[in-house]
């Protein structure tokens, strides 16, 4: 029997509802989506703009171990850039840690959220946030986008099931990346090449095993990040 899909027209936040479900019993691969969020949230505590015609979904992990914790938003994000793959002209890429990105700009964004009980990994709530049809505000036009902007027929229907379905295959489990992953990643790398300033200064190597993000500097070790937001530097070369 296929988990419950939840649609609500406007709700404060799906992470939060998932959340109250998962308490309750609720079974893997269950999800929550919304037609609007007002109190919508992304990674590092910051508030996400979701208005009506975006992609705001919740969907229940129930790892059996926490050991992928470090590489989860890295599997849920190539996994939704790849279910775009037939939807939308060109390839949606990744930005180190949790955003995708349609050319220059960001048109989604991951979050992960564990709940323990005890000592015990109770579940994984995973968000996925992308403007699909929605409006995105004057003020970000120059950092985000909209997948209609790319596919003006698409519509909010068309995403939903090849995104939920990808979401559902997944194991969260596995605490390293494989190589095939690497691989998977390294061909949407949005960051690769590119010099940046913060949290290190270098130029964005690919990624380890583990998730960390290489930074290569002028001189020295190859940095690895494993948390952060990177900022670009103000002059940015790619291979």
């Amino acid at each position: 029997m296929t988990p419950r899909l939840h649609y609500f027209e406007r709700v404060d936040s799906t992470m939060d509802l998932l959340h109250q479900l998962a308490a309750d019993g609720a079974e893997a691969g269950t999800a929550v989506l919304a037609g609007e969020q007002l109190g919508g949230r992304g990674s590092r505590g910051r508030s996400w703009h979701s208005p009506p015609g975006g992609l705001w979904l919740s969907l229940l992990f129930r790892p059996v171990a926490p050991g992928g914790a470090e590489v989860m938003s890295l599997r849920v994000g190539l996994a939704v850039a790849e279910a775009l793959d037939d939807l939308v002209p060109r390839p949606v890429q990744l930005k180190w840690p949790n955003d995708l990105m349609l050319g220059e700009r960001k048109v989604g964004g991951i979050l992960c959220e564990a709940r323990w009980q005890g000592q015990t990994l109770g579940w994984v709530a995973v968000g996925v946030g992308m403007n699909v049809r929605n409006t995105v505000p004057q003020e970000l036009t120059e950092v985000a986008t909209a997948l209609a902007s790319e596919q003006p027929a698409l519509t909010l229907e068309d995403v939903v099931q090849p995104i939920v379905s990808a979401l559902r295959r997944l194991d969260l489990g596995a605490d390293r990346l494989t190589p095939a992953e690497l691989e998977r990643f390294a061909r949407r790398d949005w960051l690769s090449g590119r010099d940046i300033r913060a949290p290190a200064a270098g130029r964005a190597a690919g990624l380890r095993e583990d998730g960390a993000l290489l930074v290569r500097p002028a001189q020295g070790a190859e940095i690895p990040l494993r948390s952060g937001s990177v900022e670009l530097a103000a002059v940015s070369h790619t291979r």
